[in-house]
C-alpha cells in the first residue's frame, strides 16, 4: 500500500472528469450493436460497462487510475447487476472477457464479487465506505489497506468476527457501522449456544471507546440484551445515530439498556411485521424507562417510531419535552385513534417540527381527522408533511384549513375525500410550495387547474404535481388537457404534472396507472 501525494489528490477532481468522459464513451460502445434493446437491458449494459471499466483500471490496464479515487465502494451493486434478470448471457459474456475471465470460475456470484473486491481494493488508498455481502477472510484483508474506511455497510455481520482489534490498528477514523445480518453462533465451554448477539457485543466492546458514532441494525433478530448493553457502555457518548428495524417485541422491551446513549441526534425505530407489542402488555417498568431514557436525550432532532402498536405511548412524552428541538418526525400508529389521541395533543407542543411523515394503521373518521388538523395547523415551521396511505381522507375544508396554517409547506402530501377544486385557491396561498401529491378519491377540473397554476409565483418554480383519479374517462383529464396542463405549468414555473389514476382489481388490492411516461432519473455512479 502507498500514499497519495498531496498533489495528486489535488488532481483527481480533474481525472474524475476524465473518467467520467470515457466511461460514457465506453458505455456507448458496449450497447452499440444491432436494434435498440429494451430499456432495462440497456441500463444493465450501462452498468457493466462501468463496472468492468473500474475493474480494469485496479489492473493496470485503463489509461486513467479511476479506481486511485473512489470514496465509496458498493459491492451490493455489481451483486445485484450479476444477479440481475435482465442481465443476459451475452452480456455477461463480454463482461467477463479478456482480463476479467479470472474472476468467473464458476463458483458463484458471493466468490466472484469478493475475488473483484480484493482487486479493486489494492488500489483504493481513498475508500472511505465500503458495502457488500464480504466474507470475514476478505474483509481481514481489505481493511489492512484502507487507512481511510470510516463506514461499513455489511450483509453478513459475522464477518466482523475477530476484526475490531484490526479496525482499530489500521482504520482509526472509523465510526459507522451498518448490519443486515449475523448469522453465526458461539457456544462457551460447556457446549452451551449463547445468544445471538454475544458476538456482535464482544465486537463493540473490543472497538476503540466511544468511537463509533452511527450504527444501524436492519434485521434485528441478533440485537438484543448483550448489544445493547456494549453499546450504552462503550459508546454511549460518541452514538449520535442509532437505527433499529424489524425489533422483535422482546426486544422493544429492552430498548431501556440502551440508557447511556443520551448524545444521540438521529433514533430510528421499527417493529417488526406483524409482531409489534401492543401497549396493554409492554411491561409497564420497561416502558417506563424507555421514556426515561429517551427523555434524557436532549440532541434529539430526528425521530422515527413505526410499525409498532406501543409509538403513541413512547412518542408523546418526548413532544412534551420543551428542551427537546424535533425537526423531523416519522411516527405511524396502529392502535387506532382513541388510543393514539395522546399523541396528536402532545404535537402542538413540538413547535420546531419541519418535516412530519404520519401515518395511522386505521381509517379515521371525520371528526377525529378534524381534531388531528387542529394539532397540524399549529405547527407553523412545517415545510414537508406527508398524510399517508388512506390513513387521513382529508375534506376540501380541512385541506384549505391547513394551507392557511402552513405558510412554510414546500412538499405536501396527502389522500382526500372527493376534493374538489375549492382546495386550489388554498394551495395557491403557499408561495413555497414545490411539490404536491393528492389522492386517491380526488375529482378536479381542468378550468379549477389551470386557474390555481395562473396564480404561482417564483417561489413555486420547479412545481410537481401529482393528482390520482377513480374514473378513467373523467373528461376533466382527457389525453389533450393533460398536455394542456402540462405545458401551462412548464411555461408558469418550469413544473411537471403526473396525473395518475387508481384501478381496482379486487376488494383488497389497488395499483395506480400513470397516463405519462416515468421520467428516468439519474443512475447512481457511486460504486
Amino acid at each position: 500500500m502507498h500514499d497519495v501525494a498531496p498533489d495528486e489528490e489535488r488532481a483527481a477532481h480533474d481525472k474524475v472528469d476524465r473518467m467520467e468522459y470515457h466511461v460514457r464513451k465506453l458505455q456507448k460502445e458496449v450497447g452499440a450493436h444491432g436494434n435498440r434493446p429494451p430499456q432495462e437491458e440497456r441500463i444493465c449494459m450501462q452498468s457493466a460497462g462501468f463496472w468492468r471499466t473500474i475493474i480494469l483500471s485496479s489492473l493496470g490496464k485503463t489509461l486513467f487510475p479511476y479506481s486511485q479515487y473512489i470514496r465509496r465502494l458498493n459491492l451490493g451493486n455489481l451483486e445485484e447487476l450479476l444477479t440481475d434478470s435482465n442481465f443476459p448471457a451475452r452480456i455477461s459474456e463480454n463482461f467477463f472477457q479478456g482480463e476479467l475471465a479470472q474472476f468467473d470460475n464458476g463458483l458463484g456470484v458471493l466468490d466472484t464479487i469478493n475475488r473483484i473486491g480484493e482487486a479493486i481494493t489494492k488500489q483504493t488508498p481513498l475508500l472511505e465506505e465500503l458495502t457488500g455481502k464480504i466474507r470475514g477472510r476478505e474483509l481481514f484483508q481489505w481493511i489492512r489497506r484502507l487507512p481511510r474506511l470510516t463506514h461499513l455497510k455489511l450483509c453478513l455481520g459475522e464477518a466482523l468476527l475477530n476484526h475490531a482489534c484490526c479496525i482499530n490498528r489500521y482504520c482509526p477514523s472509523f465510526e459507522r457501522l451498518d448490519l443486515w445480518d449475523w448469522d453465526y453462533r458461539s457456544v462457551n465451554l460447556n457446549r452451551e449456544v449463547l445468544p445471538l448477539d454475544f458476538n456482535l457485543a464482544a465486537f463493540l466492546n473490543l472497538l476503540r471507546p466511544q468511537s463509533l458514532e452511527s450504527f444501524g441494525a436492519f434485521n434485528n433478530h441478533y440485537v438484543g440484551t448483550n448489544s445493547f448493553q456494549a453499546l450504552s457502555a462503550s459508546h454511549g457518548k460518541s452514538l449520535v445515530e442509532l437505527r433499529l428495524n424489524n425489533l422483535p417485541s422482546l426486544t422493544i422491551q429492552e430498548l431501556w439498556l440502551l440508557k447511556d446513549c443520551t448524545n444521540l441526534v438521529s433514533l430510528s425505530l421499527a417493529g417488526r411485521a406483524l409482531c409489534v407489542i401492543p401497549v396493554q402488555i409492554f411491561h409497564w417498568g420497561a416502558l417506563l424507562k424507555t421514556v426515561a431514557w429517551l427523555k434524557e436525550c436532549k440532541k434529539l432532532r430526528i425521530l422515527s417510531v413505526t410499525n409498532m402498536l406501543s409509538a403513541h405511548a413512547l412518542t408523546a412524552p418526548i413532544l412534551l419535552e420543551n428542551d427537546i428541538h424535533l425537526i423531523s418526525l416519522e411516527y405511524q400508529g396502529g392502535d387506532g385513534f382513541p388510543e393514539s389521541e395522546m399523541f396528536y395533543k402532545a404535537l402542538p407542543n413540538c413547535t420546531s417540527l419541519q418535516y412530519l411523515d404520519l401515518k395511522e394503521d386505521n381509517e379515521m373518521k371525520e371528526e377525529e381527522a378534524d381534531r388531528v388538523v387542529e394539532s397540524l395547523s399549529k405547527l407553523v415551521n412545517l415545510t414537508d408533511l406527508c398524510l399517508g396511505e388512506e390513513s387521513y381522507l382529508l375534506t376540501d375544508r380541512q385541506v384549505a384549513r391547513l394551507a392557511r396554517s402552513l405558510p412554510k409547506l414546500k412538499n405536501w402530501s396527502t389522500d382526500g375525500y372527493e376534493l374538489t377544486d375549492a382546495i386550489w385557491s388554498p394551495l395557491a396561498s403557499l408561495r413555497s410550495l414545490r411539490r404536491v401529491h393528492l389522492g386517491v378519491y380526488s375529482n378536479f377540473t381542468a378550468y379549477g387547474m389551470l386557474d390555481f397554476l395562473e396564480k404561482l409565483g417564483p417561489g413555486n418554480k420547479g412545481l410537481v404535481i401529482t393528482v390520482m383519479y377513480e374514473d378513467p374517462d373523467n373528461s376533466g383529464f382527457s389525453l389533450r388537457v393533460q398536455e394542456l396542463i402540462r405545458e401551462e405549468i412548464a411555461k408558469k414555473v418550469e413544473g411537471s404534472f403526473c396525473p395518475g389514476r387508481t384501478t381496482e382489481l379486487d376488494s383488497d388490492d389497488i395499483t395506480i396507472e400513470f397516463d405519462s411516461d416515468e421520467s428516468e432519473s439519474e443512475s447512481d455512479q457511486t460504486l
